[in-house]
C-alpha cells in the first residue's frame, strides 16, 4: 500500500496557495493602482499646461493669437526625461501655431474639450504620447481653436517602476517572511508528533511503556492513547507468555527428573540380576537416559530465557561492573569440562578491571552459553578474551578454531532451536537456545552480539560490545 501524503504537505500546500493567489491578486492590484495614480498625476500636469495655454490666447480682427514668448515656448519644449510640444489648431485641424506635428484630437473630443481639458492618446513624431486638449470660443467672433498638449511617457514609466519598487521589494520581503514563519509554524506543530516516532525508533524492541503525552496536539492525543492502549495489551500479552513457558518449563521439570532417575534406577536393578540382561537392555537404557538428560537441559534453558527477559527488563538490576571476576567465575566449570575432555580454553584478560554494564549473573550466563556452544561444536582450543574499550564500555571474544558455519548460516545462528542443517542426526545434547539466549542478555544489557566464521577468522568467533 503507498501511503499518504504527510500531514505536513497537506497542510502547507492549501496556505501556499492561498498565499500565491493572493500574491498574484495584490501584485496585479498594486500595479493597477500604481499606473493609474502616476498617469492621474501627468494627466493633470498636462491638463494644467493646457488650460495655462488657452489662458494666453488673445482675440483680434485678424484671428486668434497665442501670445507665447520664445523662452517660455522653448521651456514648455523641454523636459527632463520626456518631451513635450503644443499646437493651437482651428476647428478643422489646422496649426495655427505651435509644432506643427501634434496630433489632431478627434472632433469629439475637441468638442468635448470646451467645458474642461480633455484627455487623449496619439503619437508624436513616431512615439506613443499623451494629450490634453482644450477647446475655447472667441467672445465677439465666430472663432473657436483647441490648444493641444502632448507628452511622451518615459518619466510615467520610471516613476511607475520607482514607485511598483518601493512597494513590491518590501511587500516580496514580507512575503517571504511570512512563508517562512508558516512553514516554521506547521513544523512546529507537528514536532511532537516527530518527537514521538523518534522515541519509538529509539526504543528497545521489548519496551513497551507508555508514550508521553507531553505537548501532543490535542487534535492527535486520541491516537497516541489509542496506541499506548495498544502498548499495554502487547505488555501484558508478552508477560503471560513468558509466565506460560516459565511455568510450563517448571512443570515439566519434576517428571522429567523423576524419568530420569527411574530411568538410572532400572538400569541398575538390571546390571544386578545379570550381564547378559543389563547387556540386552544397556542401548535402550542409554538412549532413555540421553533422551531424559537433554530434555531436562532444554527445560533448563527455557526457564533461563524466560527469567532472563523478567529480570533484565529491570534496568535497576544492571549497573557499571567490573566484568573480569564475574566471567572468570562462570567460566571456570566448563574449562575444568574441557580439560577433562582433553581440550584447551585460554583466558586472557587484562589485570586492570574492565568495566561495563552487567548484571552479576545473566552476563555470566550468556558467556557460559557462547563457550559451551565451542566446546560442543568447535575444536581442541578455545579463547575467551576480555578487553576494555577506548570510547567506554568492554569487548568479549569468544572463539574456537573449529570448522565454523557455512557464512550464509551466519543470520540464523541466534534463531530459537536452529542448530544447523540435519541437527536431528546429531546427538550432541544441544538444545538451539542457547546462542538465543546469549543474544537476549546482551541486548537487554544495552549491547550487541556479533558472529564471524571461516575464512575471516580459525573458526566461529563470538563478539560481545558491552555499553559502559
Amino acid at each position: 500500500m503507498r501511503p499518504g501524503r504527510s500531514l505536513r504537505t497537506q497542510l502547507l500546500r492549501p496556505l501556499l496557495w492561498i498565499w500565491l493567489i493572493g500574491g498574484t491578486l495584490a501584485v496585479f492590484g498594486t500595479f493597477q493602482l500604481a499606473r493609474d495614480s502616476v498617469n492621474d498625476a501627468f494627466d493633470r500636469g498636462l491638463q494644467d499646461q493646457a488650460s495655462a495655454l488657452a489662458a494666453r490666447v488673445q482675440w483680434s480682427a485678424q484671428g486668434p493669437l497665442l501670445d507665447v514668448g520664445a523662452q517660455a515656448a522653448q521651456a514648455l519644449g523641454w523636459d527632463q526625461g520626456d518631451r513635450l510640444a503644443f499646437a493651437m489648431q482651428d476647428t478643422a485641424g489646422s496649426m495655427l501655431a505651435g509644432d506643427e506635428l501634434v496630433p489632431v484630437p478627434a472632433p469629439a473630443q475637441r468638442e468635448r474639450a470646451y467645458a474642461a481639458p480633455v484627455l487623449f492618446d496619439g503619437r508624436f513624431r513616431g512615439k506613443p504620447v499623451r494629450g490634453a486638449v482644450y477647446s475655447l470660443r472667441s467672445p465677439t467672433l465666430e472663432h473657436s481653436v483647441s490648444i493641444v498638449v502632448v507628452e511622451t511617457g518615459p518619466k510615467r514609466v520610471l516613476l511607475l517602476r520607482r514607485l511598483l519598487l518601493s512597494v513590491l521589494l518590501p511587500g516580496l520581503g514580507f512575503a517571504l517572511v511570512s512563508v517562512l514563519l508558516i512553514a516554521w509554524g506547521v513544523r512546529r506543530g507537528l514536532q511532537p508528533l516527530h518527537d514521538i516516532a523518534r522515541d519509538v525508533a529509539e526504543r528497545d524492541p521489548v519496551d513497551w511503556s507508555a508514550l508521553s503525552l507531553d505537548r501532543v496536539p490535542a487534535e492527535a492525543v486520541p491516537l497516541i492513547e489509542r496506541i499506548n492502549g495498544l502498548l499495554a495489551d502487547v505488555r501484558e500479552a508478552a508477560q503471560r507468555q513468558r509466565r506460560f513457558v516459565a511455568d510450563a518449563a517448571h512443570q515439566l521439570r519434576t517428571p522429567v527428573a523423576g524419568l530420569q532417575v527411574l530411568a538410572q534406577q532400572l538400569q541398575a536393578e538390571l546390571a544386578s540380576e545379570g550381564a547378559t540382561e543389563a547387556q540386552r537392555c544397556a542401548p535402550l537404557l542409554q538412549q532413555m537416559t540421553a533422551s531424559t538428560r537433554r530434555m531436562n537441559r532444554l527445560i533448563g534453558q527455557l526457564l533461563s530465557l524466560a527469567r532472563s527477559e523478567t529480570a533484565l527488563g529491570i534496568d535497576g538490576e544492571q549497573a557499571a561492573l567490573d566484568i573480569v571476576p564475574l566471567l572468570r567465575e562462570a567460566a571456570e566449570p566448563l574449562v575444568l569440562q574441557a580439560l577433562r575432555e582433553g581440550r584447551s580454553v585460554e583466558f586472557d584478560a587484562p589485570d586492570a578491571p574492565v568495566l561495563a554494564r552487567a548484571h552479576p549473573l545473566w552476563l555470566g550466563e550468556a558467556v557460559v552459553n557462547l563457550l559451551d556452544n565451542a566446546r560442543r561444536y568447535g575444536g581442541p582450543h578455545v579463547l575467551l578474551r576480555v578487553r576494555a574499550l577506548a570510547a567506554g564500555g568492554a569487548e568479549v571474544v569468544v572463539e574456537d578454531d573449529g570448522p565454523g558455519v557455512p557464512a550464509a548460516q551466519l543470520p540464523r545462528l541466534f534463531e530459537p532451536f536452529w542448530r544447523g542443517e540435519r541437527a536431528d542426526l546429531r546427538n550432541d545434547g544441544g538444545t538451539g537456545l542457547g546462542l538465543t539466549i546469549a543474544r537476549e542478555i546482551v541486548e537487554r544489557l544495552g549491547g550487541r552480539i556479533d558472529a564471524l566464521t571461516r575464512p575471516d577468522v580459525p573458526g566461529l568467533r563470538f563478539t560481545l560490545q558491552l555499553a559502559a
